[in-house]
C-alpha cells in the first residue's frame, strides 16, 4: 500500500537582481508550497526600513508611484475597460504567462488613454442625447396648445403653472381644487399638466399642487412661437446627435474587436506581476538578497534545482532538508503538507478524501480504496445498462473535452467508472432504460452456457416466484458482507498508519486497534456460525469475544503506556472505569449499526429496479409515441435525481463507514503556489 508523498523543505536565497525571475518560475511550476510563518513583523520592519531608505537616497516625492501601485493600478484600469465594454476577462484560473515588459507596460497605458477617452466621448454623447429627448418630450406636452407660452405668460387676469405631477396624484389635485382652477393634460400620458386659476386664487393653487407633488417646469425663454415649430427643431437636433452616438458605439465595437486579444494578454501579464509583487512583500529580505522556503515533492527537488540554477546562472543558494530536520515539525508548531500519488485514473477521487481531512504526513494513502468502494457500491446501487453507458459515454466525451462542463472535466474518471459498474451490473439484472427485453438474449446466451437458460441472470425485481425472495436476501447479505470488507479495511489502515508513526499502544489497543478488529471479525464469524452452521456457542468463544472487547473498550492506558504517554490513567481509577463501559457499548453499536447499514445498499438496488419497472409499465400503457415520451422523460428523471441521491448515499458510507476508521488526526493538503486569476 503506497504512502503519500514524500516531501522536502527547500531554503532559497536570491539576490535582488533575480528575485522576480525566482517567483515567476515558483508560480509557472506550480510545485512549491511556502513554508507558514508565525511571525513577519520584524521583517515587515525591515521591508518598510529598506524602501524609507531608498526614498530618502532618491529624494523621491511620496506621491510618486511605486512599482507594485503602478501593476495594480495597470490591471485595475484593465478590468474597469473589461466591465465597461463587455470584453470577458481570462476565463482559466491558471496562468502560463509572463510577467509584464517594458512593452506590455506601453501597450497598457496606450490602450488606458484610448479607452478612457473613448468612454468619456460615449459618456458625453450619451448624456448629451438624454438631455435633448427629455427636452423633445416635454415640449411635445405642449403640442396640444393652440397659442404660443410667450402669449399666455403675459396674461393680466390668469396664474399659468406648467409642470409634472404623478398620474395617480391627477384625480386627487382636480377634486381639491374644484372649481378654482382649470387642470389641462399635455401630452399623452397626463403625466405633465398646465393648471390655470384666477390671479386671486393662485397662493391657493400654489398650496394644493405642492401637497400633491407637483414638480414646476422650467420654460426656456427663447421658447416662443408655435409648439410645433419648437418640435420640428428639436426632433432634427435629437438625429443628429443620436447618429453621433450610434458613430461612437460603432467606434466602441471596433476597439473591442481590435483590441480585445490584446487586453487579455495584457490582464495575464500584469496579473502575473502583482501576484509576484504580493509574494514579494511576505519574504524575508535585506537590502541585497531574499529568502525563500517551502516545501516541495522529493521527487521533484533534483529538476527543481537544476532550473533554477539555470535561470539565475548560478547565482542562487539552494539547500534541503528532510521533515525530521526542520525545527517547527519536530516541535510540531508545523506540519508537513500533504500530497497524495498522482495517478492517471483514480486521482479523480482525491477531493472525496480532502473534502473530510487530509490524511497525515507519511500515512497510507486511501485513494485506491476510495476509487474501488465508490465505483462498486454506486454500480450495485444504480444497475441499468442503458443509463449506465449514458455516464460512460458523458465521461469519455469529457476526458476528450469534447464536452465541457466548468471544473466538472477532472472528474471524468469518476463518470466512466461508475458508468462501467453500472452498465455490468444492469447487464446482470436486465436493465437498460428501465425495460427488460433488449437484454434478454444475453442473459440466455450467458446462462446457457453454465446450464439451463433463464433471464435475467439475477433476478432483483420481487416477484411470485419463491425463489425471488431468496434472491433479494442474498442482495442483502452480498452488500453487508461487502460493508465487512470496508469496515475492515479501514481498520487495518489505520492500524498501519499507526505503526508507521509507532505508536504501537494506539496500534493494537482500543476500539479501532488490532483489538477492535479482533473483536469484530471474531464477532462476525461467531455469527455466521450460529446463523448459518447452527453450532453451539462454547466457552472459548466467550473467552475470546470477552478479551477483545476488554481490550477495545478498556485499551486507553494500555495506549498510552506503550505510546509513552504519561500518566498511563490520565482520569483517574473511576473515571476510567466509567470511560471504558460508555466506549463497550458504543463498540458493539458502532459496528453492529455500521455492518447493517450497508444494508441500504440493497435497498436503494431494489427501489432502482423498481423505478425501472414503473417506468416500463408506464410506457407500455401510453401506446408507442407516449410511450416513447415516457421512457425519455422517465430515465431523464432518474439519471439526475436518482445517480446524485445513490452518489450523496456512497460518500456518506465511506465517509462514516470507512474514512472514520483511521481519520484519528487530520493532516496539512499540500497546496503548491501557482499564478491564477481571480
Amino acid at each position: 500500500m503506497a504512502t503519500t508523498t514524500e516531501m522536502r523543505l527547500v531554503e532559497l536565497v536570491s539576490l535582488k537582481q533575480d528575485i522576480t525571475n525566482v517567483i515567476e518560475y515558483l508560480g509557472k511550476k506550480g510545485i512549491f508550497q511556502f513554508q507558514t510563518k508565525k511571525k513577519v513583523e520584524d521583517s515587515g520592519k525591515n521591508r518598510k526600513n529598506v524602501k524609507a531608505e531608498k526614498n530618502l537616497s532618491s529624494n523621491a516625492k511620496f506621491s510618486e508611484e511605486t512599482p507594485e501601485e503602478k501593476n495594480k493600478r495597470i490591471l485595475e484600469k484593465l478590468k474597469e475597460i473589461c466591465r465597461s465594454f463587455g470584453i470577458q476577462e481570462i476565463d482559466k484560473d491558471t496562468l502560463d504567462c509572463e510577467k509584464a515588459s517594458e512593452e506590455n507596460y506601453v501597450e497598457a497605458e496606450k490602450i488606458i488613454s484610448l479607452s478612457e477617452g473613448l468612454k468619456e466621448r460615449l459618456e458625453t454623447s450619451s448624456a448629451e442625447e438624454k438631455r435633448i429627448s427629455d427636452s423633445y418630450n416635454e415640449a411635445l406636452s405642449f403640442s396640444n396648445l393652440q397659442v404660443s407660452y410667450s402669449e399666455l405668460e403675459h396674461l393680466s387676469f390668469l396664474s399659468i403653472r406648467i409642470g409634472k405631477i404623478l398620474k395617480e396624484n391627477l384625480p386627487g389635485l382636480k377634486e381639491a381644487l374644484g372649481d378654482n382652477a382649470v387642470i389641462i393634460p399635455l401630452g399623452e400620458d397626463s403625466s405633465k399638466i398646465m393648471a390655470v386659476s384666477s390671479k386671486k386664487g393662485r397662493f391657493a393653487l400654489d398650496t394644493e399642487l405642492k401637497n400633491f407633488g407637483f414638480v414646476s417646469m422650467n420654460i426656456p425663454e427663447d421658447f416662443k412661437g408655435i409648439p410645433q415649430d419648437v418640435l420640428e427643431s428639436l426632433k432634427t437636433e435629437k438625429q443628429s446627435i443620436h447618429e453621433a452616438y450610434e458613430k461612437l458605439c460603432e467606434e466602441r465595437n471596433n476597439f473591442i474587436e481590435t483590441h480585445k486579444k490584446q487586453i487579455c494578454e495584457l490582464l495575464g501579464a500584469f496579473s502575473v506581476s502583482v501576484q509576484i509583487d504580493e509574494v514579494m512583500a511576505t519574504l524575508e529580505q535585506t537590502s541585497m538578497v531574499y529568502r525563500i522556503t517551502g516545501w516541495i515533492p522529493a521527487s521533484e527537488c533534483r529538476d527543481f534545482m537544476k532550473e533554477l540554477d539555470n535561470l539565475t546562472e548560478g547565482r542562487l543558494a539552494i539547500r534541503e532538508y528532510l521533515p525530521l530536520e526542520v525545527p517547527s515539525v519536530l516541535s510540531g508548531e508545523e506540519q508537513v503538507p500533504v500530497k497524495l500519488k498522482q495517478r492517471k485514473f483514480i486521482s479523480a477521487f482525491e477531493r472525496m478524501i480532502f473534502s473530510y481531512g487530509s490524511p497525515l504526513y507519511g500515512s497510507i494513502d486511501p485513494t485506491p480504496f476510495v476509487a474501488i468502494f465508490f465505483t462498486i457500491l454506486f454500480g450495485i446501487m444504480f444497475g441499468d445498462c442503458g443509463q449506465g453507458l449514458v455516464f460512460l459515454i458523458m465521461g469519455i466525451l469529457m476526458a476528450c473535452k469534447l464536452i465541457k462542463v466548468g471544473t466538472w472535466n477532472k472528474f471524468a474518471p469518476i463518470f466512466i467508472a461508475i458508468g462501467v459498474s453500472s452498465s455490468l451490473m444492469g447487464l446482470a439484472t436486465g436493465e437498460f432504460f428501465g425495460t427488460e427485453e433488449i437484454l434478454e438474449p444475453f442473459a440466455l446466451f450467458v446462462t446457457g452456457l453454465f446450464g439451463t437458460p433463464h433471464y435475467p441472470i439475477l433476478k432483483v425485481m420481487p416477484s411470485s416466484d419463491p425463489n425471488s425472495i431468496k434472491v433479494i436476501f442474498g442482495i442483502f447479505g452480498v452488500t453487508i458482507a461487502l460493508g465487512f470488507v470496508i469496515i475492515s479495511v479501514g481498520l487495518v489502515v489505520n492500524m498501519l498508519n499507526q505503526c508507521i508513526r509507532k505508536k504501537w499502544g494506539s496500534a493494537l489497543f482500543g476500539k479501532r486497534g488490532l483489538a477492535g478488529l479482533a473483536f469484530y471479525w471474531y464477532a462476525v464469524v461467531f455469527a455466521i456460525r450460529l446463523a448459518a452452521f447452527h453450532h453451539v456457542p462454547v466457552l472459548f468463544d466467550w473467552i475470546v469475544i470477552g478479551i477483545t472487547l476488554f481490550f477495545a473498550a478498556f485499551g486507553e492506558p494500555f495506549e498510552r503506556l506503550l505510546d509513552g504517554e504519561r500518566p498511563v490513567i490520565e482520569e483517574g481509577i473511576g473515571g476510567t472505569v466509567i470511560g471504558g463501559f460508555v466506549e463497550l457499548i458504543e463498540v458493539v453499536s458502532n459496528y453492529l449499526s455500521g455492518t447493517i447499514s450497508f444494508v441500504r445498499v440493497g435497498a436503494f438496488a431494489l427501489a432502482h429496479a423498481v423505478l425501472g419497472f414503473i417506468i416500463e409499465m408506464m410506457s407500455k400503457k401510453c401506446g408507442p409515441v407516449g410511450g416513447l415520451f415516457v421512457l425519455i422523460v422517465g430515465n431523464s428523471i432518474v439519471v439526475v435525481l436518482e445517480g446524485m441521491i445513490v452518489a450523496i448515499q456512497v460518500i456518506r458510507l465511506q465517509y462514516y463507514e470507512f474514512f472514520s476508521k483511521f481519520f484519528n488526526e487530520t493532516g496539512r493538503e499540500f497546496k503548491p503556489f501557482k499564478f491564477c486569476y481571480k
